[in-house]
């Protein structure tokens, strides 16, 4: 069998930079062992995968260890192939997902992510998690599948060095830790030893978390963020009610088959 295969980076406005995914475009589901083994071997933080069901277009995110709920940049870059690659004419797209109705626009290169807002709650400061970073939360919250650890400043978001093993310890997807930011409105990096990423260069999925927690701090809606991996990645977000409203650029990597 030969299975379409597209590597693009996500929120990045040129290669090498941003959060790279696999896209798998699929005529029909393949078993889920097999597209688990297609994202362990591609090595990425996630591999996308699309089929065109009878109610429209259904996308599924494994990361090399397990399928996720929700991931924002594979869902960029799937859009990214549909409208420039695989004959998508019109500038939305609607996926069906484990997250519910996801919606892509494209307005000249900015392609816009429309995902449901993340629920926070405050929560104690976590033993296991301030030891992984190494440093104290100045707030911990709890969302749907992430932990939000706030810390004093971008230098200190820079300088994290996590003891993966102690974070991996922790009962979640991943951690987010954010900052206010010094030329954006806020940093953050993103760690999930959990599901097989030690750490994601940028998180599009995360953003659904961190935008209504600064929205509360700065008593706005729209913000620039940046994504403060080794790699980087520039978004911009809108809390829009129960909507976050998630945009940047994708650039493709490579275009290929995979034989199984």
């Amino acid at each position: 069998m030969e299975i379409k295969v597209y590597q693009v980076d996500a929120f990045a406005s040129k290669v090498f930079k941003g959060n790279p995914a696999a896209v798998c475009p699929l005529t029909e589901w393949l078993p889920d062992s097999v597209m688990q083994n297609i994202a362990m071997e591609n090595n990425l933080s996630e591999t996308a995968f699309y089929v065109k069901e009878k109610e429209g277009l259904r996308i599924r995110w494994f990361t090399p260890a397990v399928e996720v709920d929700l991931c924002g940049h594979a869902t960029l870059a799937t859009a990214f192939v549909l409208f420039n690659y695989e004959g998508h004419t019109e500038n939305k797209i609607v996926f069906n997902s484990r997250s519910g109705l996801l919606t892509v626009t494209k307005k000249a290169d900015q392609l816009t992510l429309d995902f449901p807002v993340d629920t926070l709650t405050p929560v104690a400061a976590i033993a296991e998690l301030e030891e992984g970073l190494g440093i104290k939360s100045k707030a911990t919250f709890k969302g749907k599948t992430d932990y939000l650890v706030v810390i004093d400043n971008e230098k200190q978001v820079r300088q994290l060095q996590p003891d993966f093993k102690k974070i991996a310890q922790v009962n979640a997807r991943g951690v987010i830790v954010t900052a206010r930011g010094e030329k954006v409105d806020f940093v953050s990096r993103f760690f999930g030893p959990q599901c097989g990423v030690d750490e994601d260069p940028v998180t599009g999925s995360a953003h659904t978390t961190l935008t209504p927690y600064w929205a509360s701090v700065f008593n706005k809606n729209e913000f620039t963020a940046s994504q403060l991996s080794a790699r980087g990645g520039e978004l911009t977000c809108r809390l829009n009610g129960s909507r976050v409203e998630i945009s940047g650029e994708a650039q493709l990597f490579l275009q290929g088959k995979i034989f199984i």
